[in-house]
């Protein structure tokens, strides 16, 4: 699917970018942090080098030495950019914005505007996404021996509390997409958070803007060019 006239305008005046933009991307295909990043750099129509960290293998690619003193957190995403190294899909994104100010602007200048999209990601980024990711879970199981029933209850129990607020706030605010007509860093937040849910067999239909807003969002292609299923380290039998 094309994208959108208005996104193309934004993009065809980012500058004369050179085929590859220096930009580096340690990403896991089914990491929703790195889901955000892939979104955000596809709405900047910022070129980028996809390095797969596979939270899974050999005990989590994470968390070798090497990758360690890049990212001392051991999480994904990491950003490198020319000489810079960025963790944290939130500051990426306020990155790219700031370094690429050609490019499609993810946050409003209007400080009011901006500040309430700040808000709904750390809703979902603080508030939500931590308690489900899976450094919590193994946690969970290690620690507290909690089974697949009770995992699944947390994961609900804070899920739901994250994407009810968000539905109380795009009550307000949405219109096509999260915060008006055009994409934002709200929807590059909401639709990873959606899809994880989903993923969970977490209830989402029962949020209307929510579920309206998600479903805009997966017929822009920056968002379909994003999708977990559709990564070079997706495996086989995912790929879509």
């Amino acid at each position: 699917m094309a994208m959108p006239r208005k996104y193309m305008t934004s993009i065809a005046h980012s500058g004369n970018h050179s085929p590859m933009e220096n930009i580096t991307l340690y990403n896991y295909f089914r990491s929703s942090t790195s889901y955000r990043a892939r979104i955000a750099l596809n709405l900047k129509n910022l070129n980028y080098d996809y390095k797969s960290i596979h939270l899974l293998n050999n005990g989590g690619e994470q968390n070798s030495e090497e990758y360690r003193k890049l990212n001392p957190m051991g999480g994904v995403p990491t950003l490198v950019h020319g000489n810079h190294v960025i963790a944290q899909s939130s500051a990426i994104i306020e990155y790219l914005d700031e370094a690429f100010l050609q490019s499609y602007q993810l946050l409003p200048k209007d400080a009011i505007t901006r500040a309430h999209i700040r808000e709904f990601c750390q809703i979902i980024n603080a508030d939500t996404h931590a308690y489900g990711n899976l450094k919590t879970l193994a946690y969970l199981t290690k620690n507290f021996a909690a089974k697949d029933d009770q995992k699944s209850a947390w994961l609900n129990y804070w899920m739901h509390e994250g994407l009810s607020a968000c539905e109380k706030i795009l009550e307000k605010t949405s219109k096509k997409f999260c915060f008006g007509d055009t994409p934002t860093a709200a929807d590059v937040f909401l639709v990873p958070a959606v899809t994880t849910a989903i993923r969970f067999e977490v209830d989402t239909k029962k949020y209307q803007n929510l579920t309206r807003v998600f479903d805009q969002c997966n017929q822009e292609e920056a968002f379909m060019k994003a999708h977990p299923f559709r990564q070079i380290d997706t495996p086989a039998d995912l790929k879509i």
